[in-house]
């Protein structure tokens, strides 16, 4: 058996075992161990495996910023106000409190990417239904995960992937916009629908009427100036194509300082509560497209989508966005999006065709469970809450919002000029 098929092997199991969990065990596990099992066997060198680390650590600074404003928000007790203050606005009605839940999760994700509504909104919804006395949590947990994916191409920074498909060659603020404005609010719509009509039986729900609304607390609001400035500085820095990375961890430190100092409160009681697991996994999954990359899988994959493109620009968006869709839920959307990226930047494809694969890593995951870090990131939210979902369960639903929602995205994005 040829090195090339074994690291091929090893990437497909260690996949397999962040997507399935065999034992149980945390998905950070499986993707070191592929790593690092490539690295015993002489299958990629120690420098080149530090290279692919290397490669993720705007990421990891990312991660780790908004991480950081999740905690110390919680801590500071923003979480539990807006989930009052969501349902008071519901006054009772279990249809209500889940479009407004929908409206919170796209302004997230819109303005603090994918990776912050799960991470940041996943607690308060939590919140949010508890003080709402909802029997059945489920239907609007459920929003931070879809949501995340589906609003996550309308601006540069609402998703880290959308730096990883576009490399050095990112569009000016003023160029996405009108890019990506349609199939935006096609995917966020259509998304919307169809996950609301799943639900529509747990919507027939009652909750409850009067919520008392407590006083935001001096650190609460602190942390939410924290959170909104934050916004406001990944927006000024993608419009000056800077990496989100360290804006972000900066602001996440700064934020948390403030709080803490105010507080009079040690950095432990945030610290101890990351999820701090999420780095290794990131890692690891650097580490696997890498060892792909030794194999020249990326130059293949260039090679057929420049041929595709020469044939038919049109054929060739629809294909590339499906597969990038399928593929982001079968090795999840970080590794698909790095692969996919390199692929269209070698290729010089026509814009359409990297539209597509765009909407396919961000929207393609809402298939799966992990399909993408924010619903892995999500997953650990949930955890945290005492709520679980079954991978079957998250299927049953992702196939019937994802693969239209995706069909209508691309072809929206096909009549952008």
């Amino acid at each position: 058996m040829s090195p090339h098929v074994i690291t091929w092997i090893i990437a497909a199991v260690a996949a397999a075992g962040v997507i399935v969990r065999p034992f149980n065990l945390p998905e950070a596990i499986w993707a070191v161990a592929g790593a690092v099992l490539l690295v015993l066997l002489g299958l990629l060198s120690t420098s080149d495996a530090l290279t692919g680390v290397a490669k993720g650590t705007d990421v990891y600074l990312f991660l780790f910023g908004m991480m950081l404003l999740a905690e110390i928000a919680r801590e500071a007790g923003l979480f539990a106000w807006l989930a009052a203050v969501a349902t008071s606005h519901a006054k009772g009605s279990a249809r209500r409190l889940f479009l407004l839940t929908y409206g919170v999760g796209t302004i997230v994700t819109i303005f603090l990417s994918n990776d912050a509504t799960a991470v940041v909104l996943t607690p308060a919804v939590a919140a949010a239904v508890h003080t709402a006395k909802a029997k059945q949590p489920l239907p609007y947990l459920l929003i931070c995960a879809f949501i995340a994916n589906a609003a996550s191409f309308v601006l540069p920074i609402s998703n880290p992937a959308n730096l990883v498909i576009y490399g050095s060659h990112m569009p000016p603020l003023l160029q996405w916009l009108p890019a990506y404005a349609l199939p935006s609010a096609v995917s966020i719509a259509a998304t919307y629908l169809l996950l609301r009509w799943t639900q529509r039986g747990a919507l027939g729900q009652e909750i409850a009427t009067e919520v008392p609304v407590p006083a935001l607390s001096p650190a609460g609001r602190t942390a939410a100036i924290g959170i909104a400035a934050t916004a406001i500085v990944l927006l000024a820095v993608s419009a000056f194509d800077v990496a989100l990375g360290l804006p972000t961890a900066i602001a996440g430190t700064a934020t948390a300082a403030v709080v803490l100092i105010r507080e009079r409160k040690g950095p432990w009681i945030v610290l101890r509560d990351i999820s701090w697991g999420v780095l290794p996994l990131v890692a690891g999954l650097f580490v696997l497209v890498e060892a792909l990359d030794k194999t020249g899988l990326i130059r293949t994959i260039t090679a057929l989508l420049y041929d595709q493109a020469q044939r038919s620009v049109v054929s060739a968006a629809w294909g590339a966005g499906i597969v990038v869709a399928v593929a982001s839920n079968l090795i999840n959307n970080l590794p698909t999006g790095l692969i996919a990226g390199g692929a269209v930047q070698n290729a010089h494809v026509p814009d359409q065709i990297t539209r597509a694969v765009l909407i396919g890593v961000d929207l393609g995951p809402n298939l799966s469970v992990t399909g993408s870090l924010a619903t892995i990131l999500w997953l650990t939210a949930l955890r945290r809450e005492g709520q679980a979902v079954g991978a079957r369960t998250f299927l049953k639903l992702g196939i019937i919002v994802m693969p239209p929602a995706l069909l209508l995205a691309i072809g929206a994005a096909l009549l952008v000029n």
